[in-house]
Formats: C-alpha cells, structure tokens, sequence
C-alpha cells in the first residue's frame, strides 16, 4: 500500500485551514481517510473564540476516531456523532448557531478486506481511479449548481434549497454524498480540498484523469507545487477571477 500527502497554507506563514489524517489500524484489513477543508470566515465575524485550524483539527480527529471505533456504523453516523462532540467541546463559550460558527467541507473514506464506503460533503473532491485507469469524481455539486444558476450562495449555507457544511448541527450529515464500491474495482484513490482541485475546478488546464495521473507518477507535492504555479502566474486573479488568489490546498493520494 502507498499512502502519500501534501498540504500548504495558500499564504506562506498563515496557518493552514486544512486538515488530513489517515489510519491503518493494527489487527485487521483496510484503514481510514479523514479530509477537511476549514471555512474561513469574512473579517468581524466573532460569533466564536476559537480559530478555523482548532475547529478543523478537533473535528478531523473525532471524525477520524469515530470512523475506525464504529464500524458497524456508517460514515454518516460516524460524521453525525463528530460534529456533536466538537460541538460540546465549544458550546459553553461560542454561539454555535451563527451561521459563520466554524465549519469545513469533508472527505471520508474507510476500506476493508472487501469494501470502500465513502462521504463527500461541500466542495472537495474525491477521486476513485479503477483497475483499468479510469477515473470517476464523487462531487457535491450543490455549491456548483447555485453559482451556475446565478445564485448568491452566502445566505444559503446550512439551508433547505442550499449546500451544507459541517459545522454545529449533527443532521448536516445525512446531506452527505455517501457511497460503497467493491475493493476489487479500486485500485487506488485520492481526496483533495478544493485549493489541490484549482487546476480543474479554477484554471482549467487539468481534467480529473490528468490530475490523478500526476498524483501516480510525481505525489501530491507536484501537484500542490502545479497549483501554486498558476496561482503565481495570475497573482490578483485578473486573468482567472476568483473568490482567493491563494488558497489553502492538501492532496492524500492512497493506492490499495
């Protein structure tokens, strides 16, 4: 098994809103992906006293533990049961029902001897590559869908008719794109926060299958370094308009 990852702050010296941890736990089969992509919220909004990164890491954590401590329950379960712990962790000092409480985009993938169930929630990308090479995108496109549509998404974060993050409500979950395949129709996989994705999502000058291809052959560092050189190339998003110039970005690229 090959399990490689890279991650960079989208500002050097800021911290890093990302967070990735994968686990192999001794004793059995297979092993657990957590992603998350902290939301960085507009200056002034001080509904909270803790940072994005603290959010990300105590959500990431519970997720990732929930995920290899449960294994009867679903991914789902086990994102429900991780917002609500992090939610305790804060609930005393912060208004957790401010619509810019923290939050994050989530990946989640678990595999055994058998099977690869998975839960993609807001806008990072998870990327499954078959025997044959072929590679399919589980997206949640809500967000995507909105913007195509003309629609100002702020205001619909979190809401009926809108996209979803995690962030204080443990039912969020159950918005989650979920799914299960085969192990024997995967023969590696990789999730990236929409920073690593910009070379399709942004740019334009990548698909999914040339961003995996350079995933397989150079690691996620050259990915995340291809990234950034674009960015460099359009520093103040003149040519390619775009909510960041720079953004936070982690790859984790994992072969079975």
């Amino acid at each position: 098994m090959r399990i490689e990852t890279a991650t960079a702050p989208g500002v050097p010296g800021a911290p890093n809103e990302d967070f990735a941890a994968v686990a192999l736990p001794a004793g059995g089969h297979g092993g657990a992906l957590v992603l998350l992509d902290g939301v960085t919220p507009p200056p002034g909004n001080g509904d909270c006293v803790h940072s994005v990164p603290w959010f990300t890491s105590r959500l990431g954590g519970a997720l990732l533990e929930q995920s290899l401590s449960r294994p009867d329950g679903t991914l789902a379960d086990c994102l429900s049961a991780a917002i609500a712990l992090t939610a305790e962790a804060h609930r005393g000092t912060c208004d957790l029902s401010h619509p810019l409480t923290p939050q994050a985009t989530v990946v989640a993938v678990r595999w055994g001897a058998d099977e690869v169930e998975h839960l993609v929630l807001s806008d990072s990308a998870l990327l499954l590559e078959g025997p044959d090479g072929a590679v399919t995108a589980v997206l949640d496109d809500r967000i995507d869908r909105l913007r195509a549509a003309g629609t100002r998404v702020g205001p619909l974060r979190n809401l009926p008719g809108g996209f979803f993050t995690a962030a204080a409500d443990p039912a969020v979950a159950a918005k989650a794109v979920t799914g299960r395949v085969p192990v024997a129709s995967l023969r590696a996989f990789a999730a990236l926060t929409d920073g690593a994705a910009r070379g399709v999502e942004v740019f334009g000058s990548d698909d999914w299958a040339s961003t995996f291809a350079l995933l397989r052959k150079a690691g996620p560092q050259a990915l995340l370094t291809r990234v950034r050189d674009q960015e460099l190339a359009d520093p103040a998003g003149a040519a390619v308009p775009r909510g960041k110039p720079f953004d936070d970005a982690t790859a984790v690229l994992v072969e079975l």
